[in-house]
């Protein structure tokens, strides 16, 4: 599955497009009020991203599975230090509800989500990321 993502920034203007497998949507992201940059820095999308992936598997793990599940609350947090360094102690915290699963059984699954959850496993595994520069 090929996915891209692209940020086009002006004054005041954040033009934002996600795609995957040439499937293309926008995003609405404000800038800042002030000028330049978006209103949401990265770190802040990062930790959407965890939240995403994974409220989305257990959807889709869900669905496999036959099973209902009613709501997904996902909730991320974590620290970045000075300029340049890495995120550190990321934590998510996740609740589902199901009318037909126990306790255990969405323990089960929340468990089974955490171990194939793709943005999780790309962050924990750790990817080269490479800089390709264009000239205008």
């Amino acid at each position: 599955m090929k996915i891209s993502a692209t940020i086009k920034n002006g004054f005041q203007v954040n033009d934002i497009s996600v795609a995957n497998e040439g499937r293309q949507k926008k995003i609405v992201v404000p800038a800042k009020d002030v000028g330049f940059c978006s209103s949401v820095n990265g770190g802040e999308l990062l930790f959407l991203s965890l939240a995403t992936c994974f409220c989305n598997d257990v959807y889709r793990e869900a669905d496999k599975r036959n099973v209902n599940i009613t709501s997904v609350e996902v909730s991320v947090s974590g620290e970045f230090g000075k300029e340049g360094e890495p995120a550190s102690n990321i934590i998510y915290t996740v609740r589902v509800q199901s009318p037909t699963l126990s306790d255990k059984e969405i323990t089960e699954l929340i468990s089974h989500v955490d171990k194939i959850a793709e943005v999780h496993n790309t962050l924990r595994k750790g990817v080269s990321v490479t800089l390709h520069t264009e000239t205008a």
